[in-house]
Order: C-alpha cells, then structure tokens, then sequence
C-alpha cells in the first residue's frame, strides 16, 4: 500500500476545515488547515511547522503471505489439517512528528484434528488445534525533519530489535444433548514470551543522550468456554453462552511511552475478561429470521490506546477493571422474490470501573478517579440497515443492487468524558454480477460497482483517543474546548466516492 495522509486534526480545525483543502504550504494556508511541529534541525530545539503536503506525510507498506494447507480425512469421521505459513510486514511510515521503519517477519504453524465420535451414546463433534508462531522485529524511528515536500528524516531517536513467541492449544467439544438442548465446552491456552531490547535517544547542544530499555515478558493465558442452545420449536432458538478471552500487548507496545515517544512502558499486563452472553432467534417462516442477543463483559487490565496530540506515536495503557455491556439485534428478511432486507443494530455500553489516572503538567500532579465513565472511543449505537434486489433465473441471472445506510453515534474521545464528536449517517448504493465460466481455468466471475457516501455527507471516520490534560496554572482538568483544540486526532471520511473490483474463482 502507497499513500499519501493528511494530518490528524483537531475537533476545532476539522469543523473549519474537514478535507484540509488549501492546505498545501504555510504561507498559503486556509483557515483550519493542520500544521504538524518538526524540528528544523531534525533532532531538537526550534520547531517548523509544515502541512502534510510540505511534510510528505504518508506510508509504503509491503505485506507478503505464502502459506500451504494440507487436509486430509484419516476416516470417515476424522479429518486432519495442518498449515504452515510465512508472513512478513514491510512498513515505512515517514508521517507526522516520526518516521517508523522495519519489518514483522514471521512463521506459524497450526495443525487441528476434528472428529464426528458418540460420547455416552450422545453425538458429539470433538476439536483440538495446536498452533506456533515465531515473529522477529527489527524497528527504527526517526524524528521527521522539514523537507519540501519529501519525508525527509531527522535524527534516530529509538531502534527496537526483539522477538515474540507463542505457543498455544484449544480443544472443544460440542454435544447433542437431546433433540433440544445441545451444549459446547472448550478450552485455549497460549503462552506468549516477548524479549527485546530498545534504544531511545535524546538530543541537545551537549550531544546525543542514549537510554537502553530491556524485556523479558513472559505471558500465561488460559481461557475457558461453556455455551448451550436450547430448541423448543422449530420457530425458536435460546442461546447461552459464558467465556473467558485474553490479549496480550506487543513487542512495540512495550516500548512506547505516554509523551508518544520510544522509551519504557513495560509494565504493561495482559488483557483478561469474562463475558456473559443470552439470545434468542425466531424463525417464524424461512423467509424471516431474527436475533437479539445481549451481552455482559468484565474486563480486567484492559489494554487501550491513547494519542499524546501533536502528531506523536500513539501508547498503550491497562484499565484495571473495565465493563462492556449492551445487546446486539439483527434481521434478515426475503420480503419479495429477489427482494432482501437486512438490519443490524449494536447498542455497546462501555465503562471504566476502577481506574485512576496521573496527569502532570509542569510542577502540577493530579490523580483523577474515572470509575464510571466511558471508555473513550466507542459508539454506543450503531446501524446498519439494507435493501436489495438479486434476479435469479433469466437473461440477467446474477444481477442484483442494494442500497444501505451506515449511522453512528458520535464518541467520547477523552477519559474525563469532556470532547464528544459528531455522530453521523452515510447512504452507499451498489450494483454487482456474478456468473459462473465454462471453459478456462476460472470457474466464476464476480463483478460490483458501488457508489459510497453518496449524499456526499461530511463525517469523522477515525479519531484517535486523546490523553486528557491539566492547567498549569490552576491544575485542574482542562475542559473540551481545550480539547477540542489538540490537533492529532481526527481524519474525514471519504466524500462521495465510486469503487469498482472484480474477482476469479478457480
């Protein structure tokens, strides 16, 4: 991928100016454009400010995957996989205040067995998978220096070499208790081992400044599952379900500090939560199918990101104990030969329940208690609702269209909850054939052409989570219209735009 990026916005700056037109050079600049601060020299002291056009902000990213599946069926019962694979992730990401290059390189091998067997006379369908993955990660990032229209960069200011390795297990049973009830219970277990050493370095007139961080993280997670689906008419399903899950951070994550800049954050814990899940699905005719399902999460060291502002690297924190909560309710609905409707609405409750932050600013500390507020950056509605039409028989068989709307409520982008932004609601119209082939090695041929946002409307697609902050002069917390100032965090959504691609089947 090769792009070209606009700067990170403030609130303020995106109502002004949300395409960050005019915003070529400094001297020509609009009202609202972004200014981004580098160095002049590129290691410390005076700042320039440039636009993203002057600072030739983008990214060149190169992924390559080759992997091989075997699969076979050991008896009519029992089918063996396993795959090996090769994965590496080339990025130079010379934007903002930094340039970030290397390299992800890595290897996984995961092998399963699945099995059709009875167990006490019940069928059962029994699963177990090993999988490990070895990556290796080499680093480097640069100040950004001002450079007229090119990512010229500055001075290097960390240099991370590390590896990461997991190795982990699932098994799973799922059980035909009776013709109504059937009930499943799994397990997974990785461990994760992340070691790697990072070099940070400052600048000043007195020379360059080196401090070296070390780690040795070793991560044991293991996560339980019991889920049971009861069936007392064909109309009618009742799902129950109770989980653990975990995530651990990565290599990079443990190196970044909250001023956005390499350093030490490796106290960072890994991710653990139990989660409760009830729904039901009715069936009344085959036409119609509706689900509703509520949920029930607590989170602890709950790992979230946060932006500094002023275009820094974003870190990482743990939330101590975090709740997620809200219920999820989907339709689907053949109304109409050829004709569908489909509807899907999430209302998602996230909230902090113990959690203390630090806040500096200068000689001014301040510890503020979030227990029960957001979690920033989450929608709590959102809607997807579409119509379409597919003909099916015919001169146009595999011909279809459908048009949808996307909604989304605004988000809290703060953990004191001060700056909300804009929801918002896009319309996207699409048009799409397929066909199967005769002859030739492609089998079928996949076709669309899709009109996104097509009322043009202007809308925040992306906004990174800013670290609230205090006054130096009366320590307290500043308010949203401070916030609303800090550039670094908000991106447009894509005006009215048309997308076409096809796809082969061999």
């Amino acid at each position: 991928m090769q792009a070209d990026l606009p700067g990170r916005a403030s609130l303020d700056q995106y109502q002004i100016n949300p395409y960050q037109r005019g915003c070529g050079t400094v001297a020509t600049a609009a009202p609202g454009c972004t200014l981004t601060n580098l160095f002049a020299n590129g290691a410390f002291g005076r700042t320039v400010g440039v636009t993203a056009t002057e600072g030739g902000f983008g990214r060149d990213d190169r992924r390559t995957v080759v992997a091989l599946r075997w699969e076979h069926d050991l008896d009519a019962q029992t089918t063996w996989r396993t795959q090996l694979g090769f994965d590496e992730r080339n990025f130079d990401q010379p934007f903002y205040t930094s340039a970030v290059r290397g390299s992800y390189p890595s290897l996984t091998l995961l092998t399963d067995l699945t099995r059709r067997y009875d167990l006490m006379g019940l069928p059962a369908v029994g699963y177990v998978a090993f999988t490990s993955e070895i990556l290796d990660n080499h680093v480097t990032t640069f100040n950004r220096a001002p450079g007229a229209g090119r990512p010229a960069l500055g001075a290097l200011i960390g240099d991370l070499r590390g590896d990461q390795t997991n190795l982990g297990g699932r098994a799973r049973t799922e059980v035909a208790l009776s013709d109504q009830w059937s009930g499943l219970l799994g397990l997974s277990a990785t461990n994760t081992t992340i070691t790697g050493r990072n070099s940070a370095y400052t600048y000043s007139e007195a020379g360059r400044t080196a401090s070296v961080v070390d780690a040795a993280r070793s991560f044991l997670n293991v996560a339980p599952e019991l889920a049971v689906v009861y069936r007392p008419r064909d109309a009618w399903s009742v799902r129950g379900r109770v989980a653990t899950g975990y995530a651990t951070p990565t290599g990079s994550n443990l190196f970044v500090t909250s001023a956005g800049l390499p350093g030490n954050n490796t106290q960072l814990q890994a991710q653990t939560n139990l989660g409760f899940d009830l729904g039901v699905d009715w069936t009344p005719v085959d036409s119609l199918r509706i689900s509703l399902t509520g949920f029930y999460e607590f989170f602890r060291n709950e790992l979230l990101s946060q932006s500094p502002g002023g275009g820094r690297l974003s870190y990482f924190i743990n939330a101590p104990a975090s709740e997620h909560r809200g219920v999820e309710l989907g339709g689907d609905w053949a109304f109409a030969p050829g004709w569908r409707g489909t509807l899907a609405y999430s209302f998602d409750d996230q909230i902090y329940t113990r959690f203390t932050e630090l806040l500096s600013a200068g000689a001014v500390t301040a510890r503020l208690d979030r227990a029960g507020k957001s979690i920033p950056g989450v929608p709590a509605h959102q809607l997807l609702a579409r119509v379409g039409y597919d003909q099916v028989g015919g001169p146009l068989d595999g011909l279809g269209a459908f048009v949808e709307t996307v909604v989304q409520d605004g988000v809290l982008i703060d953990n004191g909850n001060r700056l909300r932004t804009p929801g918002y609601a896009i319309l996207n119209a699409n048009v799409h054939y397929a066909t199967e082939l005769t002859g030739g090695y492609a089998k079928r041929l996949s076709l669309y052409l899709e009109v996104r946002n097509l009322l043009d409307t202007t809308f925040i697609a992306s906004a990174l989570n800013l670290t609230s902050t205090l006054s130096r002069t009366t320590g307290l917390e500043n308010g949203a219209a401070t916030l609303a100032g800090t550039a670094g965090s908000i991106l447009a959504g894509a005006p009215r735009n048309v997308v076409g691609g096809l796809k082969l089947a061999f």
